[in-house]
């Protein structure tokens, strides 16, 4: 009688409690009390949690708080742009300078680029005399310059002996006295321009090369 009564006693001590509620233990240890309250900060106070527990992660924030994202104030969760840069000196922009020096001139490439040179200006020799030719032609210079030289060098109405203009200017042999002279120009622009770049090379080996100046505007 005096067992069954102090097995009693401790089965009502454990389910007695304030308001006639039961507390059944937490794996052993207490249960941890509520939350409190969030602070103005936005961060959650740190609890201590029973063996066993899950914990959240470090600095959570706590939702609704002033500064977590979707609160009122926060504008709606999405990120701020920067704004436009401030426009320094009235609008105008500013100019960035860079010091350059040619030490090296490749000497291929100078040739490549001085053959093509010299024949577009060797093209453009024999279509300029071509056209001076036929334009001075056209307006007669040549048969008014034909007859006065009949008629200084001619003997009356005999034209064998007078001299004939026309034999040394004719149009054919303009134009080929015109690409001699265009091939000409085309081997030695190439020649000399190579030359050239030979020579600079030396030359920029002691001095430095040229230095250019060449400004950007932003």
């Amino acid at each position: 009688m005096s067992g069954a009564t102090g097995a009693g006693g401790a089965t009502g001590g454990l389910a007695g409690g304030p308001g006639g509620t039961a507390q059944q233990p937490y794996g052993g240890q207490t249960p941890p009390p509520p939350p409190s309250a969030p602070p103005a900060g936005g961060f959650s106070q740190p609890t201590t949690y029973a063996k066993g527990q899950p914990t959240p992660p470090r600095g959570t924030r706590v939702p609704g708080a002033p500064g977590a994202p979707g609160a009122p104030g926060h504008g709606g969760g999405q990120p701020r742009r920067p704004g436009p840069p401030p426009s320094g000196g009235g609008g105008t922009g500013r100019t960035r300078k860079a010091r350059l020096r040619i030490t090296k001139a490749d000497p291929w490439s100078v040739m490549k680029v001085s053959f093509l040179l010299s024949l577009a200006l060797g093209v453009i020799i024999i279509v300029a005399s071509a056209v001076l030719w036929m334009t001075l032609d056209g307006l007669g210079v040549f048969s008014s310059l034909s007859g006065t030289l009949k008629d200084v060098t001619g003997s009356g109405s005999d034209s064998s002996g007078a001299f004939n203009l026309m034999d040394y200017i004719g149009f054919g042999k303009v134009m080929l006295f015109t690409t001699l002279i265009a091939l000409v120009d085309i081997v030695l622009m190439t020649a000399l321009a190579t030359l050239a770049a030979f020579i600079y090379n030396s030359a920029a080996g002691f001095t430095g090369g040229i230095e250019l100046t060449l400004a950007e505007e932003d």
